[in-house]
């Protein structure tokens, strides 16, 4: 839902746990750059990242390679995309890269009133756009997807409490300033993507925006400012991109086998 799992943190190969929330994969095409850190500078580079985590799908780069290329409707999938019907993991990666940058979700109810038509959000839904503007929010969550176009620290004016582990732009740059500095996530889709957070600990958007209101901004809302911002980030929930999943093509006797429970 939303590009997400809705969980607090993904569940990889033999139900190992990740370690920090998976953020939305619906345009992530706009993001400054992929994961919460910041870590790969775009989707090609993102792509690359799961499939040679042991701990998210038991597998490496080359065995992607080998998979791939011993299956023939691949390799001609393959020569009719790239003029070849080699296999590797730049193409592996590329393609995948091509194919999550249509996921995109527009034509949302506030692009609709942005576009002109003024009757697409609700009295409350305006009060929300206005409070969210005139609050702060709007200095981190701003562009086309509504963040994930800056880093800020987690815990501007109080600090963030949570037991997770990790330490944001940190663990890419080393700085002592850039500790619990995340990428900025983007507001689109809002209400799909709970549970909230890097940590995912937060399942509620009402409390969401009240703990942001805390922590970054120094302001404690009211409940009914809360509803109003709340009211107006769900206006931000654009159409789900919809698409076949598609039927595998068979693997051989050459094709490595999965070990679905070993190590």
């Amino acid at each position: 839902m939303g590009g997400t799992d809705n969980l607090k943190t993904s569940i990889g190969h033999n139900w190992q746990q990740g370690p920090i929330n998976s953020p939305t994969v619906l345009n992530s095409t706009f993001n400054i750059a992929q994961f919460w850190d910041g870590r790969a500078k775009d989707l090609k580079e993102q792509a690359g990242g799961p499939i040679g985590n042991p701990k998210e799908m038991a597998s490496n780069h080359d065995l992607a390679v080998k998979v791939i290329s011993s299956i023939p409707a691949y390799v001609e999938e393959f020569k009719l995309a790239f003029g070849s019907g080699k296999v590797d993991i730049d193409k592996i990666t590329t393609a995948i890269a091509e194919f999550e940058k249509t996921l995109i979700t527009p034509n949302s109810r506030f692009d609709q009133w942005l576009a002109g038509k003024k009757k697409a959000i609700t009295l409350q839904e305006k009060a929300g756009y206005k409070l969210f503007k005139t609050s702060g929010c709007v200095a981190c969550h701003d562009g086309v997807a509504i963040g994930a176009s800056t880093y800020q620290k987690m815990g501007v004016i109080k600090p963030y409490k949570t037991e997770n582990d990790a330490k944001g732009r940190f663990s890419v740059t080393g700085k002592e300033a850039d500790k619990f500095v995340f990428k900025v996530p983007t507001l689109r889709n809002i209400e799909l993507t709970y549970p909230y957070f890097h940590d995912g600990n937060v399942s509620s958007l009402t409390d969401a925006v009240n703990i942001m209101g805390n922590i970054q901004l120094g302001k404690e809302f009211t409940v009914e400012e809360t509803s109003k911002i709340v009211a107006f980030l769900k206006t931000l929930t654009g159409d789900q991109p919809s698409f076949t999943m598609p039927i595998l093509p068979p693997s051989n006797n050459t094709t490595p086998k999965p070990d679905p429970f070993g190590k």
